[in-house]
């Protein structure tokens, strides 16, 4: 439970700081605020000695205007890639000559933006604290953050509203700082990939009760970029539907062969590049047909990814979001008890 949290209506009011001029932050409050978590915070205490000067008689730690103003500084020196424990000493410095009375002051004070800040723009706050631990390299936070993000939101927005615009955020910094970052993009994708996986359930067994065949997820051949089919996966065994995911690159061969052996419903096609979008293989998969004369069958196709965008491909769907493609896929299945929406 957040320390913030007051525990009866006789609570005590917030604590003021030394300098008497504004409420002392708990932990909680604090982490929001910068875009940590409380657990960031209280693992700098421990190891750096970046700590409250307050505390309750409970041992709750109440950071001032002063600890705020250092707790800034660490995280904007951290987060332009100086090592924690230097960030560390030369925050406590700084920190060492703020008068109390100033330190409100300091604490709201604009900071020039981090050479290690990213181009975020308008989105959620857990962006912005998402995005901070990625750029420190804070594996432990950006774990902590996402599993927050899934739990409080939901895997579709979750996926869509916190990781999307972060994973982006760092891809342009990437492209736009002559491939520095790039360990930024790796250790943020493999949070996320982590994350997508914890959220996956069991494989759903087919049965003879259920006619329609799987959904098949694919990249396209020479397509690298997998997350987005590791949500659509996570996603749909959380409505408990079939799943086949193959990953990134599937030879052309290999993925025809697979959707004549498993008969699916559906095949999702991921390309994020027009360069990578094979249209004549989308065109063939949405062509196979199977089964006896008279009763044959052939899946629907989806094409998904920003590959795709430009004239429609010829008998094929083409979702624009996670939602969208869980809602078209799910559609295809009306006899099948749906489990909870994702």
């Amino acid at each position: 439970m957040d320390d913030s949290t007051a525990h009866g209506p006789a609570a005590a009011p917030p604590r003021q700081d030394p300098g008497g001029a504004r409420p002392a932050l708990t932990t909680g409050a604090l982490a929001r605020r910068l875009g940590v978590s409380p657990t960031t915070l209280r693992s700098w205490d421990r190891r750096y000695g970046i700590g409250p000067a307050a505390r309750t008689d409970g041992r709750h730690r109440r950071w001032t205007p002063r600890d705020v103003a250092v707790l800034e500084e660490m995280c904007r020196l951290t987060s332009a890639g100086v090592p924690p424990a230097e960030a560390a000493l030369a925050a406590r410095e700084s920190g060492e000559g703020i008068p109390a009375e100033d330190a409100g002051t300091a604490a709201r004070r604009p900071r020039s933006r981090a050479a290690g800040t990213l181009p975020l723009g308008d989105v959620r706050q857990e962006c912005r604290g998402l995005a901070r631990a990625a750029v420190r390299l804070d594996a432990a936070s950006v774990e902590e953050q996402l599993v927050a993000a899934v739990d409080r939101h939901g895997l579709v927005v979750a996926w869509q509203e916190v990781m999307v615009p972060t994973l982006h955020a760092v891809g342009r910094k990437w492209a736009s700082s002559g491939d520095r970052y790039v360990e930024v993009e790796h250790l943020l994708s493999w949070h996320v990939s982590s994350t997508l996986r914890r959220s996956t359930r069991p494989p759903v067994p087919h049965t003879a009760s259920h006619t329609a065949g799987p959904v098949v997820l694919a990249c396209v051949p020479g397509e690298q970029h997998v997350l987005p089919l590791e949500a659509l996966n996570a996603g749909l065994s959380r409505l408990g539907l079939p799943v086949r995911m193959f990953g990134a690159a599937v030879p052309a061969e290999a993925l025809t062969a697979a959707v004549r052996r498993l008969g699916p419903a559906a095949v999702v096609l991921w390309a994020q590049s027009r360069s990578s979008a094979n249209r004549p293989l989308a065109r063939h998969l949405a062509d196979a047909r199977w089964g006896m004369k008279g009763a044959r069958r052939g899946p629907c196709v989806l094409t998904a990814g920003p590959g795709w965008l430009g004239r429609p491909q010829e008998g094929t769907l083409r979702p624009v979001s996670l939602r969208d493609a869980l809602d078209a896929l799910a559609a295809l299945y009306p006899d099948r008890p749906h489990q909870d929406r994702p």
